[in-house]
């Protein structure tokens, strides 16, 4: 297993990923608001991001991608889930910067609950412009 940057050979395997895992872990939303952001997370999100890929037998099973100090996914492949991907892709990013601060859905509890035993802490309570969907942003700060 090793972590490293992304390729555009990588994309459409995580995207894949990205879809499988927002379907799973934001059942609250219909699935048609994933598969309709699809294309641009292929061409738009993924790419304006540095992303970080967690390859597991030659294989992306998980990615994470920042933008600036803003965690904007964390995701692996839900049948990876389980095994400490996640927390080894986040502790990635996390020795990359002193700060980190994202946004979760506060119904998708796991994400929370994940976030909050890795160091983050509540910043403030919002609403989500597209799904109007409650979400709480986070926020991760290297100690001194």
């Amino acid at each position: 297993m090793r972590i490293r940057p992304y390729t555009e050979q990588d994309l459409e395997r995580m995207v894949d990923i990205w879809f499988e895992g927002s379907k799973q872990a934001h059942s609250f939303i219909p699935e048609e608001y994933w598969a309709s952001n699809r294309e641009a997370m292929k061409t738009v999100y993924l790419p304006m991001a540095q992303s970080f890929v967690l390859e597991e037998n030659g294989m992306a099973a998980g990615f994470a991608s920042i933008i600036d100090d803003y965690l904007a996914a964390l995701f692996i492949r839900p049948a990876e889930q389980g095994k400490g991907y996640g927390g080894l892709l986040l502790n990635y990013v996390k020795e990359r910067t002193g700060r980190l601060r994202l946004k979760v859905y506060q119904q998708n509890e796991n994400a929370v609950r994940f976030y909050q035993r890795n160091g983050f802490r509540l910043a403030s309570e919002t609403i989500d412009e597209l799904t109007f969907a409650p979400e709480y942003e986070l926020i991760w700060q290297e100690e001194q």
